[in-house]
């Protein structure tokens, strides 16, 4: 089983007396990057919040909304100096006054000069709130999870199908391979008769040089790991834990046998099968970007 990177998991409260709503979006990254936006009052739970989700999500691009909202609160959020109001917007006249200019926008001037809006009052969340946001966060992230193991599902039968894909042109290079050892023979046989013509050469030497040649471009160990590849590949999607990037090194280690393989060939009818081997293996390549 594999996990995708992409997620989505939301969870709400609502008693009548407050709203809290927690929303959490994940999409693929090689570590975990994580963009929280909490309100002020809860705003020293950040650390204990962060390692909650690294041991639940582990990687990815997570972004995660917490709202909060209590009915009927009119507590001012804010406060204001008048003195030194008054102070900046009587000197502001008397410098739209020097230079004939009107008032229209003297007000906002002061009251946005420093100091004269002061600090927010401090706002402290209870336990009983923050309990509640760790239920409804954890409630979040099981959904995100789950909506992980849905895209992971998806994710698996399209990799296993590539691998599938990969070992049926692998079969059909393991077909064409004995016919392409005996072109070899043939075709450097018939060179060698048309170099030295009536002259004759050593046909045992020959035969010696044959079996060299042909044992540089055997690609029968490459077939044998090739396959093992594949089968270990398909093995680890099996494994309950996702594990996306011992998959992506598994892949790399395919590429590089389908890679030699169409290296020692040297024939156009497995180069074909080659071309669709690593097309399959791309495919495998771009979907493990969004594995965990």
């Amino acid at each position: 089983m594999i996990k995708s990177m992409t997620g989505f998991g939301q969870s709400a409260f609502d008693d009548g007396q407050r709203q809290i709503n927690v929303e959490i979006k994940s999409l693929n990254s090689k570590f975990l990057d994580l963009n929280l936006r909490l309100p002020k009052l809860f705003s020293e739970k950040e650390i204990e919040l962060r390692n909650l989700v690294s041991e639940k999500l582990e990687r990815g691009k997570v972004s995660i909304t917490v709202e909060y909202q209590r009915y009927g609160d009119t507590t001012l959020k804010q406060t204001y100096n008048e003195a030194l109001f008054a102070a900046y917007y009587g000197e502001l006249k008397k410098l739209a006054d020097r230079v004939v200019a009107p008032y229209d926008n003297l007000f906002q001037l002061a009251l946005s000069s420093p100091d004269v809006i002061q600090s927010s009052l401090k706002e402290e969340g209870n336990d009983e709130e923050w309990n509640t946001i760790r239920t409804l966060l954890n409630d979040a992230m099981q959904k995100c999870d789950q909506f992980r193991k849905a895209e992971g599902d998806v994710l698996g039968k399209m990799l296993k199908e590539c691998c599938t894909t990969i070992g049926e042109e692998l079969k059909k290079v393991e077909a064409l391979d004995p016919k392409r050892v005996q072109r070899i023979r043939e075709k450097l046989k018939g060179n060698v008769d048309a170099f030295f013509g009536e002259e004759g050469y050593d046909t045992n030497r020959l035969e010696q040089e044959i079996i060299f040649y042909v044992e540089k471009l055997d690609i029968n160990e490459e077939k044998v790991r090739l396959r093992s590849h594949l089968n270990y590949f398909i093995q680890i999607l099996q494994e309950a834990q996702s594990n996306g990037k011992k998959l992506g090194f598994i892949s790399q280690e395919i590429g590089r046998e389908i890679n030699t393989i169409g290296s020692k060939a040297n024939d156009a009818d497995i180069q074909k099968h080659v071309v669709v081997m690593k097309e399959e293996l791309e495919k495998i390549k771009e979907q493990l970007n969004n594995v965990l």
